[in-house]
């Protein structure tokens, strides 16, 4: 049996294949590896390392606490946190010397608070909102803000960006409309004498479809772990790097009109054998894969029969000869001549390729493939945010 409940197999030589395939489409350009939820679930600290080995200059999160877990495991890369900070967490990012996307002045106003306070600059990206009407300042009220940053001592405006909401990337029109928007804001800054900072909008659909002008710095996410969608991918190198398993750990063989899970709802028609495997939408199975997603045993497909449950699911593997508790399943991932994908999980599921290996539990351990000796990712302590300190 294998050491461990429920796996993900991280293989390091398909992320340094798929890095090398996003350098050669973005030649010399500075790259933001975003790093956000833990990697989208592959494990941000020891994918963060081995992407440096493999020339990555820098890397994005989601916010401080990711960067300072980052912090807290050595890296000393530059880290920009691409969404907000909130009250409280400035003091924290000063004294650990990670860049901002700066949403609005009054952001501007706090860090610079606190940076004059500690007596230390601050990095600081200017976030233009060209039409994902999420965060970022409105390109008309940028000039201000922009202003604010480089009338303070204690800021550094380190870049200029913007987000494309399109998943289309280059091949939607809206992208465009969001590009002009953005270069028009690029010429302002020009005429105001900006000279140093990065300029970065294009993310994995855009540096997959052939956005024309990717600037000084991308910040491919998704693409690099390989679950960019197919018909963005095709023709390329990209492979998947993460495989989810787990075993069978029992077999009951049952007979026809015998009730499997919750609610009762599937029954079986006919004699046939239910596996039981450990993991569950705890663990990031789709809950509405009951009774409609399959697995991989023994090279085969076999269906998910009855509810998910929050630590099990149920399979039906009535026709696999030679089953046995210890055999490997496999969720995402090949086996034999079989691969189910992430993207063929989310169809099932209703939802998206992101969300599913985003939300693949903490009890699911990720173990390192290839890159030199195969290991198990480290526990990772995190530091405090330092509020109120």
């Amino acid at each position: 049996m294998h050491p461990h409940r429920a796996w993900a197999e991280i293989d390091l030589d398909a992320f340094a294949g798929n890095l090398r395939e996003i350098r050669r489409r973005v030649g010399r350009r500075r790259i933001f590896l975003v790093v956000k939820a833990d990697a989208y679930g592959h494990g941000a600290v020891p994918l963060v390392h081995h992407a440096l080995r493999c020339g990555v200059d820098a890397f994005g999160v989601g916010d401080s606490h990711e960067a300072l877990e980052l912090r807290e495991a050595g890296v000393r890369a530059p880290i920009l946190v691409l969404g907000t900070i909130v009250e409280g967490e400035e003091r924290a990012i000063v004294e650990h010397g990670i860049e901002v996307g700066i949403h609005a002045a009054d952001r501007v106003r706090s860090l610079r608070k606190t940076a004059a306070a500690a007596r230390r600059e601050v990095g600081v990206h200017l976030n233009l909102d060209t039409g994902m009407g999420r965060l970022g300042v409105f390109p008309e009220r940028a000039r201000t803000v922009l202003e604010e940053i480089r009338r303070s001592k204690a800021l550094r405006l380190a870049g200029i960006m913007t987000h494309l909401s399109s998943r289309q990337g280059w091949r939607d029109p809206f992208t465009a409309e969001q590009v002009e928007r953005f270069e028009r804001f690029l010429d302002l800054a020009t005429l105001l004498g900006v000279r140093r900072a990065s300029v970065h909008l294009a993310n994995s659909a855009a540096i997959f479809t052939g956005l024309p002008d990717l600037h000084d710095a991308v910040r491919p996410g998704i693409a690099a772990y390989g679950v960019l969608p197919r018909r963005l991918s095709e023709g390329t190198k990209l492979r998947p790097v993460l495989s989810l398993r787990t075993q069978i750990v029992f077999l009951k063989d049952v007979p026809a009109g015998t009730s499997v899970g919750y609610d009762r709802t599937f029954v079986t028609v006919r004699p046939t054998r239910i596996a039981t495997i450990p993991l569950g939408y705890h663990d990031g199975l789709p809950w509405n894969l009951g009774n409609r997603g399959e697995a991989l045993v023994r090279g085969a497909r076999v269906p998910i029969v009855g509810a998910v449950s929050m630590d099990y699911a149920t399979l039906g593997v009535g026709g696999i000869p030679g089953v046995r508790v210890g055999d490997v399943v496999t969720l995402i991932g090949r086996d034999g001549g079989e691969e189910i994908a992430a993207e063929e999980v989310a169809g099932r599921a209703g939802t998206i390729a992101y969300e599913i290996v985003c939300g693949i539990g903490r009890r699911v351990r990720r173990v390192l493939v290839g890159g030199g000796k195969p290991a198990v990712a480290p526990g990772r302590r995190v530091p405090p945010l330092l509020v109120g300190r």
